[in-house]
């Protein structure tokens, strides 16, 4: 992707003040994503995170309410990075295979480190993602939290790809479930091939990635071209 000054709309009930409006705000962000992945949702704490950006407590709380809402900022902004990556990819793309061909390369290509946004590693996103997002939604506020559009960003997304898939087989049933599955599958086998190698056969090495897309595109295909159930639609939730 070509560079670009780029700041993304996240849900604003998120944060008391923008923190990609100031330098200390994306110091805040840039840190929180490293001390997450250094010690977890459970051991994070405001008053350690102004040690690692250089800055005060109060100062964390002036930007974020809890740590809860800056994990779930730094995981919409993860979704919506994703949301333009496929965006870019199927941009002029008319054949609607070849559209969800690289609409799942990017949701693979979305956690490699892209250096046109300084104060986010994306890669070291991508690993919160995968060991602490699902405590964004498997909590028991999910409800309310839902009712804030705290997960527009993700059912936006899987909108997205759920169109792309019905292009491929108007007819299939499940477009949302295979949507929303080929999105888990990529986080949950990269952090099996890592840590629980009995769990999947994707191999841990250098070519991770190259795996793991050829995985989502073979189970996509596949369902794609045996569904024979007439009609599907999607609801918009």
């Amino acid at each position: 992707m070509e560079s670009f000054s780029l700041e993304l709309n996240i849900n604003d009930k998120l944060f008391l003040r923008n923190p990609q409006h100031s330098d200390i705000g994306r110091r805040i962000l840039k840190n929180s994503i490293l001390l997450f992945d250094e010690i977890g949702l459970e051991q994070f704490t405001f008053k350690k995170l102004a040690e690692q950006v250089g800055s005060t407590e109060a100062t964390m709380y002036r930007y974020f309410e809890n740590k809860n809402y800056l994990l779930l900022y730094l995981i919409n902004w993860y979704w919506e990075w994703m949301k333009i990556h496929i965006d870019y990819a199927i941009h002029n793309v008319d054949d609607p295979r070849l559209r969800l061909k690289k609409a799942i390369n990017a949701i693979v290509d979305t956690a490699k480190r892209n250096t046109n946004v300084d104060f986010i590693d994306e890669d070291i996103l991508h690993r919160i993602v995968i060991v602490e997002g699902t405590k964004a939604y498997h909590s028991k506020d999910v409800d309310q939290l839902n009712k804030d559009g705290f997960f527009t960003s993700y059912k936006t997304l899987c909108q997205k790809l759920a169109e792309v898939i019905l292009e491929v087989n108007p007819n299939y049933p499940y477009p949302r479930a295979l949507a929303t599955n080929l999105l888990e599958m990529a986080n949950d086998n990269i952090y099996f091939a890592e840590h629980l190698p009995r769990l999947t056969d994707i191999k841990k090495g250098e070519n991770i990635f190259d795996q793991i897309t050829e995985m989502l595109q073979f189970f996509a295909f596949r369902l794609l071209s045996s569904s024979q159930v007439p009609n599907a639609q999607i609801k918009h939730v």
